[in-house]
């Protein structure tokens, strides 16, 4: 039952508190945002006050967009029931999707969530190959089913460990990586990393299923692998009989601004062999996809076993998938990915400049990272600095939050809505943070001097 008065923020937070299981975190642990409302690419907290949202990816085309909202709305007036009775929505989305994809993609399977997506795309790999190992990046994050912890070094090195199937290769990051924006042919470096992989598993008898990897991996520290990678990395995992999967749940649906896909940066001569969707898909709605090749499909269904999801490709999942792809294309949030994001990164480039914490500034279309580091020379990640500048933040009414092993990577994934007006305010705030964040500091190194 509804509560008659609204609670205090304090009083729900107690009974979060009480009710709800405390791994399951909140942000600004020590000062949490009430939100009761959210409209484009604002959140509103119980006293009405606007914050600007520049994390939350999954409200993909703005909080509440009213064509979203009047599509689940319509269609829950009419019918929702599971996908063994036939109806349009389905096929019509599937179809839809099939146009934005390489044609080679053209099977679909609809569920709930991200992370029944990539538990799939686990099943199909290994189906189609008859093999078990996986080949994953360092730091990666695929979802939280156990089948899925196991593949994510970001959880499963802090719980079980690695299993002896599961191979992790380092982070093709030309940054903070093993080999940095001053070597000679990283692309080839880090593939080859792959490749030693293979040979060495395959040396121990292990036969490998899949290379499975965000098109920019995201909890890793929004990177930017270098173009020509995945070619070269899908041509080894090919060799050995493996297939390559595209995890596309954080950055898919034209975030990138150039690309509909993030695994097109890569260039056009690449195509993956399974795409997993989620996050923005439904702009909040509960809906996942994997698309894949028909020979992967046929391969799943010879084992004469039932693939079943009760509410996976529903009518009103599909009506809202299919209002998101109108949006999208209605008011050119690809295009205007592009020109925001742009702008965005060339005003955080000139803070670089600025303030020496800002050690890089890279992304694609509004999918942002901005590493600050303690020294130019070690490129320390600034642990405290980031959490301290989010608070900050917070305090200005935005809402940011950081990313990568050392927690020192801003990471901006707004709603697409995002604007110019928005990307300014912010930049300018970091700015004045930073300023002050900088003198403190010298205030303080004076008075340490001062004091022996």
């Amino acid at each position: 039952m509804r509560a008659v008065q609204p609670r205090s923020r304090q009083q729900t937070l107690a009974l979060r508190r009480q009710l709800v299981g405390s791994s399951c975190k909140l942000f600004f642990p020590h000062d949490p945002v009430k939100i009761t409302k959210a409209k484009g690419q604002y959140m509103y907290d119980e006293n009405g006050r606007q914050y600007l949202d520049c994390i939350n990816n999954v409200a993909h085309v703005g909080h509440c967009h009213p064509d979203v909202v009047k599509a689940a709305h319509e269609q829950n007036q009419l019918l929702n029931t599971n996908s063994r009775y036939l109806h349009d929505n389905m096929v019509d989305y599937a179809e839809r999707l099939s146009k934005t994809l390489p044609e080679k993609l053209c099977i679909f399977y609809f569920l709930n969530s991200g992370s029944e997506a990539n538990d799939l795309a686990l099943r199909l790999a290994r189906q189609y190959t008859k093999h078990q190992d996986v080949i994953v990046l360092d730091h990666a994050y695929h979802g939280h089913l156990t089948s899925l912890i196991d593949i994510s070094p970001y959880k499963f090195r802090n719980l079980e460990g690695q299993k002896e199937w599961v191979h992790v290769a380092p982070v093709p990051d030309t940054y903070r990586g093993l080999y940095r924006e001053d070597h000679e042919d990283p692309v080839t470096a880090y593939a080859d990393e792959v490749k030693n992989i293979i040979e060495h598993a395959q040396k121990r008898g292990r036969k490998i299923a899949a290379f499975f990897v965000e098109s920019l991996p995201s909890v890793g520290g929004q990177i930017i692998p270098p173009a020509g990678y995945f070619q070269k990395v899908a041509e080894h995992v090919h060799k050995a009989g493996g297939v390559f999967i595209a995890d596309e749940i954080q950055v898919g649906f034209g975030r990138v601004g150039k690309h509909f896909w993030a695994f097109q940066l890569q260039g056009e001569d690449f195509i993956p062999d399974i795409v997993t969707m989620g996050k923005p898909i439904g702009n909040g709605h509960p809906l996942a996809c994997v698309a894949t090749a028909k020979e992967i499909a046929e391969a799943f269904a010879a084992t004469g076993v039932e693939y079943f999801n009760t509410f996976g490709g529903n009518p009103v999942s599909c009506a809202i998938g299919l209002a998101v792809l109108d949006v999208i294309e209605k008011e050119h949030l690809q295009a205007h990915a592009t020109e925001v994001g742009s702008f965005l990164m060339k005003t955080l480039k000139e803070q670089q400049i600025k303030h020496p914490i800002i050690g890089d500034v890279r992304g694609c279309g509004l999918f942002i990272g901005v590493d600050l580091i303690k020294d130019q020379a070690e490129r320390t990640p600034a642990t405290a600095e980031a959490e301290e500048l989010i608070t900050r933040l917070k305090e200005k009414y935005i809402l940011l939050s950081t990313d990568g092993p050392g927690r020192n990577v801003l990471k901006f994934k707004p709603p697409m809505c995002f604007n110019m007006e928005d990307a300014k305010f912010v930049v300018e705030t970091i700015d004045q943070i930073l300023t002050d964040m900088e003198k403190e500091c010298l205030s303080q190194k004076k008075t340490t001097v001062c004091s022996t």
